[in-house]
């Protein structure tokens, strides 16, 4: 039984070569005893026959399918099903996990059982190479969900039991571009807790341009998924309800201005 699963969802892969790249880095690890499942989400292109491909690089890669795409949420619970380990750490299929990344994961989570999340910081980078960072606070309690989710997904790692007690990730309309922050909330009202290690243990491709993040329609889902996790969290009223509205006010912010907060943010 290994120690470790990693989750992953995979859907109409645009790149292969960065999803090559970051099994890679999974393989690489300093730590060996895991296995690492990727979830073909519905894809409608050949993103199965290639990820058989994937699963003739290493004996511990396993793939998983079905035949409709159901979002991310409805993939990684689909690989929690399946996993063996007693922890989940999940990756992104354009990221990069640096080599020691789960060792230290791993010997945090054993030392420090009060724990159920562990995090980390980031470099941020796209084609053109680094061009910023990803920095996240050392121990979150419940106030840090107020401006954003305190942890960044793909660089974490949780105790299994601790995510299935939760429900594990909520699969509705409105967790389709946040259900990491919906699951972390949860966990929290639940009494869980999490930490940040301090130090860059991934690579988060994150692109540079012009480009606003979310769509309106994703930012009114946030400022759902915000209402109810602040609620279960206890935290709503006064505080909470003018962060309820901040992806909404954030996607009525100029372009050029929203640019340089973005660049700020990294």
């Amino acid at each position: 039984m290994p120690l470790v699963s990693i989750i992953m969802g995979v859907y109409n892969c645009k790149n292969f070569d960065l999803l090559c790249n970051s099994v890679r880095s999974v393989i690489n690890q300093t730590f060996t005893d895991w296995e690492f499942l990727i979830c073909n989400d519905g894809s409608k292109d050949n993103m199965l026959d290639r990820l058989h491909e994937i699963e003739k690089m290493d004996s511990r890669i396993r793939i998983l399918s079905y035949d409709d795409n159901k979002g991310l949420a409805y993939a990684l619970n689909y690989c929690i099903d399946y996993a063996k380990g007693e922890y989940l750490a999940r990756q992104d299929d354009d990221d990069i996990s640096y080599p020691d990344r789960l060792l230290k994961q791993v010997k945090f989570l054993q030392e420090h059982p009060e724990y159920a999340i562990v995090g980390a910081q980031a470099d941020v980078y796209d084609d053109g190479g680094i061009w910023g960072e990803y920095t996240t606070v050392e121990r979150p309690d419940k106030n840090s969900f107020l401006w954003s989710s305190p942890f960044a997904h793909p660089i974490v790692m949780m105790r299994k039991y601790a995510i299935k007690d939760s429900g594990k990730y909520r699969v509705a309309k409105e967790t389709r571009r946040c259900e990491d922050y919906d699951l972390f909330m949860r966990m929290y009202s639940k009494g869980y807790k999490g930490y940040n290690i301090q130090e860059k243990l991934y690579k988060y491709r994150i692109i540079n341009d012009n480009a606003k993040y979310r769509p309106m329609k994703y930012r009114i889902d946030e400022a759902v998924v915000r209402w109810k996790g602040y609620s279960s969290m206890q935290i709503i009223l006064p505080r909470g309800i003018i962060y309820v509205a901040k992806p909404i006010l954030i996607g009525l912010i100029p372009q050029k201005i929203f640019k340089i907060i973005r660049k700020k943010r990294y």
